[in-house]
């Protein structure tokens, strides 16, 4: 469409840099207020754009892409994750659909490292005791913690973020392992002096920590089920900026309830906001309000990246951050 824009529908307030540029070059609807769209309002939009940018608290399923018009030829999702969207439906229907993958690599790592000394030196249940004016003077005894040199994690998905992840726990003197479905190019892992398990139950049973930096699929459902989870050993910490629906998130509670597992430091949870509640009653859990990607520099970046996949696009090019089903 060289003399004409596109018009461009988004679901979410994005971030103001981002906005402005996308007025400038397209025809676009912003979202005026930042909560996120009602079915209805995602039926309007599908059936009048010509480009779609969702984000994940849009579920863009198989009902919703029936609806859409003629017009809706891509999908330019915000954000890496892609869970939320029916891409192989999107295909049949001849829809493009995109997203950023990368854009939030290093924020996600650096929040996954938080979270790992955060329940492993209890940070928390220290700013409860300050916050609360109980503190009474340093104790040679008082909310001791462990150290993470020496100790070994073991990250179940090796990509972009998984791999921040290593070179992290690297600087901070762990020994990394992982699972992943295929082997990380050896140049990669000899740089991360990471070790290789094909057999994940072999390898969360040996782990001082387990992050979880792989994506939600069909496959990954349920990954760290109830079975996995008791393979963990007693003292071990596990640790989520990835996607809630890999840990069965009721028989983690139930776990940590019992003592059955050092602690856990969650950013994400199985079912969105109705997190269960007796996970929020344990000192030995961090919970945090999906905070992975909140950079100011990481969200303009993913919104750099929408900008580009639609521009490609309007020009008559292939998406460069093109989803297809094979990648899932």
């Amino acid at each position: 469409m060289p003399n004409q824009k596109l018009s461009v529908v988004v679901t979410r307030r994005l971030p103001e840099h981002v906005e402005t540029r996308m007025k400038e070059l397209f025809d676009v609807t912003l979202r005026p207020d930042d909560t996120p769209m009602t079915r209805e309002e995602l039926v309007d939009a599908v059936k009048t754009a010509d480009v779609l940018v969702p984000t994940l608290t849009d579920k863009i399923d198989a009902g919703l892409l029936g609806q859409a018009g003629d017009k809706l030829k891509l999908i330019a999702n915000y954000g890496a994750g892609v869970d939320h969207i029916d891409v192989q439906t999107a295909r049949q229907r001849g829809i493009l659909v995109s997203n950023t993958p990368g854009a939030a690599a290093e924020d996600t790592a650096d929040m996954t490292m938080a979270l790992i000394l955060a329940v492993t030196r209890r940070i928390p249940e220290g700013l409860a005791v300050m916050q609360g004016g109980e503190w009474q003077g340093w104790s040679p005894t008082a909310l001791m913690g462990g150290r993470i040199s020496g100790r070994r994690v073991g990250i179940l998905g090796m990509g972009r973020i998984g791999q921040a992840v290593a070179r992290r726990a690297r600087a901070f003197g762990m020994q990394v392992h992982y699972h992943n479905r295929k082997k990380v190019h050896e140049s990669i892992a000899n740089e991360l002096e990471a070790t290789y398990w094909d057999s994940l139950d072999q390898m969360i049973a040996r782990m001082d920590v387990v992050s979880i930096n792989c994506p939600h699929t069909p496959s990954t459902y349920h990954l760290m089920n109830a079975r996995r989870l008791k393979l963990m050993k007693p003292d071990a910490v596990i640790v989520n900026t990835s996607r809630g629906e890999v840990i069965d998130e009721n028989a983690l509670t139930r776990m940590l309830r019992a003592g059955e597992l050092a602690g856990a430091g969650l950013d994400v949870f199985e079912h969105g906001t109705q997190i269960n509640p007796r996970l929020r009653e344990l000192n030995n859990v961090v919970l945090l309000p999906h905070m992975g990607s909140a950079t100011r520099e990481g969200r303009l970046e993913m919104g750099e990246k929408v900008l580009l996949n639609i521009k490609t696009f309007a020009d008559g090019h292939r998406p460069p951050d093109q989803v297809v089903p094979g990648m899932l």
